[in-house]
């Protein structure tokens, strides 16, 4: 009963991912924790069920042309070793998993309610990104990109090893306010081809950490995959906005939950 409860779980951040595009990290740890899983499990599970689905997307993203190898690469010598560095963190400053629940739950807070801000101000940002691209040469962000790409890779790393949250819709407004003058489809290719790498990183961490559940994980991909696959279909039936506006809500609340309770 479980696994089939998993895998109905699975479907429906599948379906909503798929109509949406939000990442499925900010909708999955959450909804393991409200079922009781203890959040380093709910994290640890989460960022290899996230690594796992996106990599057919960085394949086809791959074949479009789509992906800037060389911002991927940028921001994942930051992210990667900062993933390292917090698990061994995790392993060698807290005797166990008791002592850092604390901070996964903290962490995955304050993931939530910044995602759910890029998600009601999401306007905004395009908008200044536009401004950026007008001032390309003159800007201090666009003169110090590079660098930025690198530490925010960093800052990334830690937190997405932390809280499963953020990868995509984090990595998605770095990408668009430091590279305005991407495509739209470059920049989901690109944010995507780091989070694969990321996630996963992220996800052997604890796994070494024994923070894996290898059974929640299968019945999350067995209900998640097809389900994805349905919401992508049924996206362009239904109104973006107002689901977008929906969840932004919701992660707000969860968000706050986590930080102040």
């Amino acid at each position: 009963m479980d696994f089939l409860l998993y895998a109905i779980s699975g479907a429906f951040v599948g379906l909503i991912v798929g109509l949406t595009g939000i990442g499925g990290g900010s909708l999955m740890t959450p909804l393991l924790l409200l079922f009781g899983i203890p959040p380093h499990i709910a994290v640890g599970t989460d960022l290899l069920y996230a690594a796992i689905t996106k990599a057919s997307g960085v394949i086809s993203h791959q074949k479009r042309k789509t992906i800037n190898w060389s911002i991927t690469t940028t921001m994942a010598l930051g992210s990667i070793p900062s993933a390292i560095i917090t698990g061994v963190i995790l392993n060698h400053f807290f005797v166990d998993y008791q002592e850092y629940t604390g901070v996964i739950t903290t962490s995955l807070g304050v993931m939530l309610v910044v995602t759910a801000s890029l998600l009601i101000f999401r306007k905004r940002i395009q908008i200044f990104a536009n401004r950026q691209a007008d001032l390309s040469g003159t800007s201090w962000l666009q003169n110090n990109k590079t660098a930025l790409t690198f530490f925010m890779g960093m800052i990334l790393g830690c937190l997405v090893t932390l809280s499963s949250v953020g990868a995509g819709a984090i990595g998605t407004a770095i990408l668009l306010v430091l590279y305005p003058k991407l495509k739209s489809m470059n920049i989901v290719g690109t944010d995507l081809a780091h989070a694969v790498p990321l996630t996963l990183i992220g996800g052997l961490v604890h796994l070494s950490l024994g923070n894996v559940d290898y059974s929640l994980l299968a019945a999350l991909l067995v209900g998640s995959i097809p389900a994805i696959h349905v919401g992508t279909k049924l996206g362009t039936k239904i109104p973006e906005n107002i689901l977008r506006q929906a969840l932004a809500a919701l992660l707000l609340l969860l968000g706050a939950k986590y930080i102040f309770f």
